[in-house]
């Protein structure tokens, strides 16, 4: 048995991150060459849509792809956010007006704020303090739940190794262990040296990589998944040369869920060959393009149905609820439903359903009773 074949089954046996040539990435640019030009091909051609939309549908964009991304960057990690306040907040911060601003909590502010300076401001250098900045935006009471967290540096290792895992409480299963945190000062001073360096990589296969590279450092106690989200949305946003955002690599990554953290556990057990993570990385930047592409037309059947409508009378209620079929209204719409959302009561709800049935703005749905439900026209 000679050595070389010893260091292979040896090397079968470890993560990534203790590869004696770790982190010199490899990759094969033939294989994703097609691929990535079809990227490349669809961010021109998102950003030239959006720029074709009037300003008030590129707000309406923006703001829906923002709090898209931050709603469901929280979820991947098992955290349900408000979606109206992280909307409100997002709305404030940009000074995009919408009607109904909601109360934000403190936590939902600070989660905004991280996603935003990570967006807006894509161009200024990504440092340690900065991102000390955006741990304790996540965790502004230095709190994870019940536990104390050490906000303002990295991990220390009291609690152990640091273990990537998924699934529910006693069903969890380890996709990889992070380096030793006595490593972490100088695994992360590499990463940042290379995040702000020039060099000839593809700023979207950069993206990518950084994801990887950061994720697998893990070098905070908690929220390391949210901030790998942001620097990857910081650096797509380089690649774009715009701070405003219309695809969400989260929301995709929440869909793939499963297939996204299969995808990290094979690839840390693997070699520094990262041809498969970037295939994959690409190919859920692609179906992101595709959600995008939908936001477009609902927003744009939104603009036409309100212009179809600009003469007919509707009170607030009536408003407020048809906005919210024309967007993201999950099953059937009922009566019970119509009062719960409008804090009215079911009288109330049921007026404005009959109401609007004469206007020829919604009809019954199949069935009856109890069962009755409506839907747009």
């Amino acid at each position: 048995m000679n050595n070389s074949y010893i260091y292979r089954i040896f090397a079968a046996n470890m993560y990534i991150h203790q590869l004696k040539q770790w982190p010199n990435f490899t990759w094969d640019y033939q294989q994703l060459s097609g691929k990535l030009s079809h990227i490349r091909y669809r961010q021109g051609k998102v950003l030239g849509q959006m720029n074709m939309m009037g300003f008030i549908l590129k707000e309406e964009a923006l703001l829906q792809t923002l709090t898209l991304d931050v709603v469901k960057s929280s979820e991947i990690e098992g955290e349900m956010l408000n979606t109206e306040q992280v909307r409100s907040s997002i709305a404030k911060h940009l000074g995009i007006a919408i009607g109904g601003l909601k109360p934000v909590s403190r936590h939902i502010e600070g989660v905004v704020e991280l996603m935003l300076d990570a967006t807006q401001k894509y161009n200024e250098p990504l440092t340690k303090n900065r991102l000390y900045n955006w741990y304790g935006s996540l965790f502004p009471t230095g709190r994870s739940g019940l536990a104390k967290i050490q906000v303002g540096k990295w991990r220390t290792g009291i609690k152990g190794p640091m273990q990537v895992i998924s699934g529910a409480a006693g069903r969890e299963r380890v996709h990889f262990e992070a380096p030793n945190a006595q490593l972490v000062d100088e695994e992360m001073s590499v990463f940042l040296d290379w995040f702000e360096a020039k060099q000839t990589i593809d700023p979207v296969l950069k993206a990518a990589i950084a994801h990887l590279w950061f994720v697998t450092i893990h070098p905070f106690d908690d929220g390391n998944g949210r901030i790998t989200r942001a620097i990857t949305d910081m650096q797509l946003a380089r690649a774009d040369h715009t701070e405003q955002r219309f695809y969400s690599m989260s929301a995709q990554i929440q869909k793939e869920r499963s297939a996204y953290y299969h995808m990290l556990e094979i690839t840390q057990k693997g070699n520094l060959d990262i041809t498969g993570w970037l295939n994959w990385f690409l190919d859920c930047l692609d179906r992101s393009m595709d959600s995008t592409d939908e936001t477009l037309q609902k927003i744009n059947q939104r603009n036409r149905f309100w212009e179809t409508q600009r003469n007919t009378p509707f009170n607030t209620r009536q408003q407020k609820m048809l906005d919210i079929l024309l967007g993201d209204f999950y099953g059937k719409l009922n009566v019970s439903k119509w009062a719960k959302i409008t804090d009215c009561s079911t009288d109330t709800a049921l007026r404005d359903i009959q109401d609007l049935i004469a206007k020829g703005v919604i009809e019954k749905d199949e069935g009856g009773g109890r069962s009755t439900a409506y839907r747009l026209k």
